[in-house]
């Protein structure tokens, strides 16, 4: 891996992404695909790298 964040792929984000949901860090995960989406030229992958990570905040349900 890179030291200099310029030098980051979209790949190296999904890999960040995988790895912070495996530590159930879902919403650093979910920061991190946004910037793989981000970085990705196809429309249709960026948008299912962001469904498969999707904003924690917003998918929250509340208990009684």
């Amino acid at each position: 891996m890179t030291h200099d964040p310029a030098d980051l792929t979209a790949a190296d984000y999904l890999d960040g992404a995988r790895e912070m949901t495996a530590a159930d860090r879902l919403h650093l995960a979910h920061l991190l695909a946004e910037e793989a989406a981000r970085l990705t030229p196809d429309p249709a992958t960026a948008a299912g790298i962001r469904a498969s990570f999707p904003d924690p905040a917003t998918t929250r349900t509340e208990t009684d």
